[in-house]
């Protein structure tokens, strides 16, 4: 797999990262520096640990899916781009903010952002694709997107609201639409 791909796949997945990160950032007021790199670290991590969990998972299957994989990929994908489009329209004031950095809720969260994750890992599976470094750059998108969205927020989150899990969703459902177009004859 090529860099590119995985590097998209890692800025649509980290969308929700970043709007959790920018809630942190805007109620983060005292060693903002220590809480990006933090808030990054466990967003990152998790982020390639449920893409490598996903992978094995969807490895595990490809016997059985071998001929519908791009199908499965692009309706995974679409799922996924779908839920995060609506969460964007979603006019709600539950922002999961945080007013101070606890450990088990940043892990409960870097949990509940990664799912996402999870689901692409078992598209990667299915595909037969490579899992480590498609990881490791999905990981370390969410890890700089996460640094940046808890430095940016306040600011950005006036600027660009909901719209950054919208343009998420998009880029995900593009790239599922790409799997299905370069596999199919044409």
């Amino acid at each position: 797999m090529d860099i590119p791909t995985p590097a998209l796949i890692g800025i649509g997945l980290s969308m929700d990262c970043f709007a959790v990160s920018l809630c942190i950032g805007t109620t983060t007021k005292v060693r903002l520096l220590y809480a990006g790199v933090l808030v990054a670290l466990c967003f990152g991590l998790s982020q390639a640990e449920m893409t490598i969990i996903g992978g094995i998972a969807g490895s595990s299957v490809i016997g059985l899916t071998q001929g519908y994989g791009p199908w499965i990929a692009f309706l995974l994908l679409a799922v996924v781009g779908v839920k995060m489009i609506r969460d964007g329209f979603r006019d709600d004031d539950e922002n999961n903010c945080v007013e101070d950095i606890r450990f088990i809720p940043l892990i409960l969260l870097s949990i509940a952002t990664s799912i996402d994750a999870l689901a692409v890992g078992v598209t990667f599976g299915v595909l037969g694709a490579d899992l480590l470094i498609p990881a490791l750059i999905i990981g370390l998108v969410a890890f700089l997107l996460s640094f940046a969205g808890v430095l940016a927020g306040e600011q950005l989150e006036k600027i660009l609201g909901n719209r950054i899990e919208i343009a998420g969703g998009i880029i995900l459902i593009l790239i599922g639409i790409s799997i299905l177009v370069g596999l199919l004859p044409g």
